[in-house]
């Protein structure tokens, strides 16, 4: 059942442009009926904006090609149906930004709904594949750069006088993404002649972290918001999973990946039965009891040469997947899930030096929190930081930056009276995000607003078995069962996916919606999503 339209209400100064849009709308799920001119778009500004500029162009059927942006190689995207690209630019007056938001409206296909997607890193938005991804399935798509740069770039960070840029951090953390999504509404309503039926966020990582932005902050703006592997939390994890680090330039031991993948080898397989089956996953780290000090003297062979695991490597690697400690043994964060890939280039990665030593290298995203929000010195050595100091930066993170970006406030009640619907998965051995912040997020909501069936209501969590970081993305319909809660109103009580195991062998899986685990029944095929069955974990 239809929750309501969503009207696109203009607030702020006067119109940017003044110019054609069509008014007529045929058809109710698809605009086969009637093509729409693209020539110009007004757009009124967001509350507390100007628009600089609004350029539309049509862009025919075809391929999208998404040119290589580091990390990430080019995309070409095929078959993708005509759309008209419109890119509104904004600007806090004052403030000296100018960000970006890009709605992409298909002429004849559209399904009637909105699909804002996010960002990954240190970019806000996508450049392409999502975008036309969402086109190609009918949505009106849409996405913000928040004026902020490209994934690793984070010049942005400072400005002139070596200060924290303020309101691109704001950007950033929560207001271009809800200005995307009042731009986006005025757009389509504008072009279509009629406002979305229903509004959706889809984001993973950065993205799953805007998500929650979204439903804390901007309650209305999103019937469903699909927000996985989440970076909520940010002030605290982002130095948290530099630990790994801290703890290799502190013991002065760094183990190699082939050394890496030893000890999880090893906990994967203590650790598989507790599910019930051997079957390559560990259903939940949290309670594979592993000691790494098992593997000592013994030897693997990496790239020709026979190592022995010293009693060293075990130190450091029960460090890493303990997590952040102060000196005295109090626990800051969550560690690196056992099993999560730890070996370059992820957060304990290493390499040989100009001598052939191994050294550290830091996953860049954390690094470059710490030393250019935290420290104010983006040519700051992280691999300097004491124990002792990796405190203080922990806690002055927290200080600093938790109200802009920290996005960890459990009162979801402004979200559950609007009528939304959150669903969120999380990689159990996601080597980026622990595992555990998201499921302490959730606990969290669930003290503030009465308890785990109240909450499963309006937000459902979902936890992946041998998952890494948003490795779930195309192998579950996520959006689907989220589409569904909206508009039908059936809750998931799973989530259908493929997993990849220990032996590089896919299975299906129904995920079970947290706090229940899966089980395997005592029969049938492991790799088989009817051989399991969901149970509370203390029927586990």
């Amino acid at each position: 059942m239809r929750r309501r339209l969503l009207i696109a209400v203009a607030a702020g100064v006067p119109l940017a442009a003044s110019v054609y849009l069509p008014t007529a709308w045929a058809g109710t799920e698809s605009s086969t009926a009637q093509s729409f001119n693209c020539s110009t778009v007004t757009v009124p500004a967001p509350a507390g904006t100007e628009v600089e500029s609004v350029v539309a162009v049509e862009r025919p059927a075809g391929t999208v090609d998404v040119p290589e942006i580091t990390p990430l190689p080019a995309a070409h995207i095929a078959d993708v149906p005509a759309y008209c690209d419109v890119t509104v630019t904004l600007t806090h007056p004052g403030e000296g930004d100018h960000a970006k938001v890009k709605v992409w409206l298909p002429k004849d296909t559209w399904n009637g709904r909105l699909q804002t997607v996010g960002g990954s890193a240190f970019a806000a938005g996508d450049y392409g594949t999502a975008l036309a991804g969402a086109v190609k399935n009918g949505y009106a798509a849409a996405t913000t750069d928040a004026g902020v740069k490209t994934y690793l770039d984070t010049s942005w960070a400072l400005n002139t006088e070596g200060q924290v840029d303020a309101a691109l951090l704001k950007n950033f953390g929560s207001r271009s993404e809800h200005e995307a999504a009042v731009v986006a509404k005025q757009v389509i309503n504008g072009y279509y002649g009629r406002a979305a039926s229903y509004a959706y966020f889809n984001g993973c990582s950065t993205g799953g972290r805007q998500g929650y932005a979204e439903a804390q902050r901007h309650p209305d703006d999103y019937d469903g918001i699909l927000a996985n592997a989440p970076a909520i939390n940010w002030d605290e994890f982002e130095v948290a999973t530099l630990w790994p680090q801290v703890v290799m330039n502190n013991e002065k031991t760094y183990p190699s990946g082939c050394e890496f993948d030893a000890f999880n080898t090893a906990a994967v397989k203590a650790c598989d039965p507790l599910d019930g089956v051997k079957d390559g996953l560990v259903e939940n780290p949290a309670r594979c009891d592993f000691d790494p000090r098992r593997l000592i003297g013994t030897t693997v062979v990496c790239e020709g040469k026979e190592l022995t695991i010293t009693a060293a490597d075990a130190a450091v690697v029960r460090k890493i997947w303990d997590g952040p400690r102060t000196t005295s043994g109090t626990k800051l964060w969550s560690g690196v899930p056992i099993g999560a890939d730890l070996k370059f280039p992820y957060l304990a990665g290493t390499l040989p030096d100009a001598n052939g030593d191994l050294k550290g290298v830091p996953f860049p995203v954390p690094s470059a929190w710490v030393a250019s929000w935290v420290k104010k010195q983006p040519s700051f050595d992280v691999s300097t930081i004491t124990y002792s100091q990796f405190t203080e930066l922990f806690r002055q993170s927290q200080a600093e930056y938790d109200e802009v970006i920290g996005t960890d406030n459990p009162d979801l009640s402004a979200f559950r009276r609007s009528g939304g619907k959150l669903l969120t998965w999380h990689g159990r051995q996601d080597q980026l995000i622990p595992t555990r912040g998201t499921v302490a997020y959730r606990q969290q909501v669930e003290q503030k607003m009465g308890g785990s069936e109240r909450v499963d209501d309006f937000y459902r969590l979902f936890l992946a078995p041998g998952t890494a970081h948003c490795a779930l993305n195309g192998q579950t319909d996520d959006l689907g069962a989220l589409r569904a809660w909206v508009e039908q109103g059936k809750a998931p009580s799973t989530l259908t996916a493929t997993l990849v195991n220990s032996s590089g062998k896919q299975v299906t899986r129904d995920l079970c919606a947290y706090p229940k685990v899966s089980r395997y029944k005592g029969y049938g095929d492991p790799a088989v999503a009817d051989s399991f069955r969901c149970v509370l974990p203390y029927q586990y």
